[in-house]
């Protein structure tokens, strides 16, 4: 239902909830995991800021988080607090570190290098 934004992937550099997305529709496209988002160096901000910034709390959904963050800041490198938020409305947190994940965010924008 993708209702929750926890199994967000990149395909072709566009967050996608893979738990909605047919398999037919990724062939032969580029699909990027939270495992390979670190080999980018929006995704390695993200993951430093998250860490510096004491994101995580139970770490259900940060994936997902991390994932739509680092499309976000590869289409706009200083993103306002209102692309922000509008970028991660789709990614839910149970937890309520939405404050947390917007300054990580915040944080990552100015350590891109």
């Amino acid at each position: 239902m993708a209702l929750c934004g926890a199994c967000t992937v990149h395909v072709n550099g566009q967050p996608a909830r893979s738990c909605s997305t047919p398999l037919s529709a990724a062939v032969g496209k580029r699909i990027t995991t939270i495992e390979g988002v670190g080999q980018t160096k929006e995704g390695k901000a993200l993951q430093s800021a998250w860490v510096e910034n004491d994101v995580p709390q139970c770490g259900y959904c940060q994936s997902g988080q991390i994932m739509s963050a680092a499309a976000l800041l590869v289409k706009i490198k200083r993103p306002t607090d209102a692309e922000i938020d509008g970028a991660m409305s789709g990614n839910v947190c149970r937890c309520g570190t939405y404050n947390r994940i917007r300054v990580a965010i915040r944080t990552a924008a100015r350590n891109v290098k």
